[in-house]
């Protein structure tokens, strides 16, 4: 450029660079204007058999800009889509964020609908971090883009049957049968492979599965899947199952007047949301869920339990803690990657999540810091039983806010 057309290369460069407008130069000398917000794509089945807990983790999402902002100084435009508890949903959906502007995506909660975006995500090159799903499969297919802050089924079963272990000492009892049942889509169906490659090594639990049964989670009828579990005579029920199926499941159990030790979950949502205990009342009591779940003595736990309650004063953060936390999390780890990176170039944000190390978090468990698949490892579980009418920690000893009742009270009692 000559002098006669009023600034040099140089000096136009200089210029932009002082007003702060240009942030960075491409490899081809192409001014970028910085990134001032970071645009997150939420993905979450706020309908559907699936609805309830999608609106659930969307709670977590509504006070992450908030709290974020305070925490970081970041600015966060959340852009909301519904996958309607559908895979294929929940691909268009993620093309579509993209296509609007999302500079990462975050969510499903579901196991499928997290295959199907995380595919998305890889051929897109934009990254996605996965707030709730453990089917191991997502990060064992080599992407580049996809992150998840959330234990694999695996990981699930291992805690969960640990917590089994524990429970089962503090309470002096040592049930011999099982029957387990459990929803059949890619979560159970992960959820079963784990138990039947980890049960049969575990010496000291003291008990056999005699019976597997499982069910469609979008079933209107158990009546025969009840029948069959509890024609077992197993002295418990370990269950892998969603929210609206599990309903239906204990209304039979209660129908059928099928008593046994207890129920519990060695690793999966339901028995411990909110709309569990309002339609069950008192039969929703003493059912356990060995689940990842928030941990109360975190600084930032406080502070998200108290953003929590500001946004929805009549409701308990507790019916709500696993799916915030999550979700929150998943939206914190863009914001910090983003804060590291000053930039939303999708491969420099996805090198800055990788190297993510979050110490002060709202999960249960170690820093957030992922491995090379793009995996958190050392999130842990706690053993959550509904005792007057809300889940509450009863395992390990160290969280515990009340002991354990097993076996359960008969309905009768």
């Amino acid at each position: 450029m000559s002098e006669r057309h009023g600034f040099t290369r140089r000096q136009f460069n200089a210029a932009l660079a002082a007003s702060g407008t240009l942030a960075a130069l491409s490899p081809f000398g192409i001014a970028r204007a910085q990134a001032t917000k970071l645009k997150v794509g939420v993905l979450l089945p706020r309908s559907g058999f699936q609805g309830f807990i999608g609106q659930s983790c969307q709670k977590g999402a509504d006070l992450a800009p908030g709290v974020i902002k305070d925490l970081l100084g970041v600015d966060i435009e959340l852009m909301n889509a519904d996958t309607e508890t559908n895979v294929d949903t929940a691909r268009t959906r993620a093309e579509r964020l993209i296509q609007e502007g999302a500079h990462v995506l975050v969510g499903p909660f579901d196991s499928g609908a997290a295959s199907a975006i995380a595919q998305v995500a890889e051929q897109r090159g934009v990254p996605f971090v996965i707030n709730i799903a453990a089917a191991p499969p997502i990060t064992e297919q080599g992407y580049k883009f996809v992150f998840r802050n959330f234990p694999t089924a695996p990981d699930l079963v291992r805690n969960g049957l640990s917590l089994m272990g524990d429970l089962f000492r503090a309470t002096n009892t040592a049930p011999r049968t099982a029957v387990f049942m459990h929803v059949n889509d890619t979560f159970g169906q992960a959820m079963f492979k784990g138990i039947s490659a980890t049960l049969p090594n575990l010496t000291n639990l003291p008990f056999k599965v005699v019976e597997t049964i499982s069910y469609d989670p979008a079933a209107k009828d158990l009546t025969v899947e009840v029948s069959k579990a509890k024609a077992t005579n197993a002295d418990f029920l370990m269950l892998v199952c969603r929210l609206n199926d599990s309903i239906i499941l204990r209304r039979e159990m209660i129908k059928q007047r099928w008593n046994p030790m207890g129920i519990i979950s060695p690793g999966s949502p339901g028995m411990y949301e909110e709309q569990f205990a309002k339609v069950l009342g008192k039969h929703a009591d003493y059912c356990i869920s060995n689940a990842p779940w928030f941990n109360p003595k975190m600084n930032l736990t406080k502070v998200v339990d108290a953003a929590f309650r500001k946004q929805n004063p009549k409701e308990q953060f507790v019916f709500h803690g696993t799916n915030v936390a999550y979700t929150f999390e998943s939206i914190l780890i863009a914001a910090d990657a983003f804060k590291r990176a000053r930039t939303t170039d999708p491969k420099t944000l996805a090198d800055a999540i990788r190297q993510t190390n979050i110490t002060d978090r709202v999960g249960l468990g170690g820093p957030i810091k992922f491995n090379a698949k793009g995996q958190v490892e050392g999130n842990l579980s706690a053993c959550a039983q509904n005792l007057n009418g809300r889940p509450t920690v009863v395992l390990p000893l160290s969280a515990a806010e009340a002991k354990p009742v097993f076996p359960m009270p008969s309905y009768k009692a």
